[in-house]
């Protein structure tokens, strides 16, 4: 055999195990949004997802891992829209540190009203031991990020815009109404966007 015959069987195992990966992340997704992550099982996962659970393990080490590549993903996604929205407001000329997070943080809002049952699932409390760590991690980490937006403006400025985004995303996201949702968002970020800086 060539090497010219074997490189899209290659090429084609690797197209499989992708769509085998994203088939089985899109199943997870159904179940744990559906049953929560404590009664989600593996074996509904890989029946929705037409896959073995020789493949799941193939790609995650379980249960815990599809949830945590559900949860990074997701995250992954939010910072990509929230850095293109600031890009985009920096590039018409805004430079105001306050109008910039603002734009962030709607463009973030914005993310979880297109994935809000993801966005739910990862804040009703039923993930993986250990994930509420890693949610506070990462909110340390969006505290690091926006203190850098801010420049020298730095601390309770920093702490308090985070923390009034962050109780915004939870209330918009685990809201029934989705309207109401929007209209309390929007309120928010005017009330943020009206804050004196020290």
């Amino acid at each position: 055999m060539s090497s010219d015959t074997e490189r899209p069987v290659t090429v084609r195992t690797s197209e499989r195990g992708a769509a085998t990966r994203g088939a089985l992340l899109d199943a997870a997704r159904e179940v744990f949004i559906t049953r929560g992550f404590a009664e989600a099982g593996v074996t509904e996962v890989v029946s929705r997802a037409g896959a073995s659970v020789g493949s799941l393990y193939h790609h995650f080490s379980g249960k815990a891992d599809l949830y945590l590549t559900l949860f990074e993903e997701f995250q992954s996604r939010q910072m990509q829209r929230t850095k293109q929205a600031v890009q985009g407001a920096r590039g018409e000329g805004e430079s105001d540190p306050l109008r910039l997070f603002v734009v962030g943080a709607r463009a973030y809002l914005g993310g979880c009203f297109d994935e809000k049952e993801l966005a739910a699932l990862f804040l009703r409390g039923d993930g993986p031991p250990g994930f509420e760590v890693l949610m506070r991690d990462r909110m340390r980490q969006w505290v690091r990020r926006n203190a850098a937006l801010f420049g020298d403006e730095k601390g309770a400025l920093v702490v308090v815009v985070t923390g009034a985004l962050a109780a915004a995303v939870s209330e918009v996201v685990l809201s029934e109404d989705v309207a109401a949702a929007r209209g309390f968002s929007e309120e928010v970020l005017k009330i943020i966007g009206q804050i004196p800086r020290p």
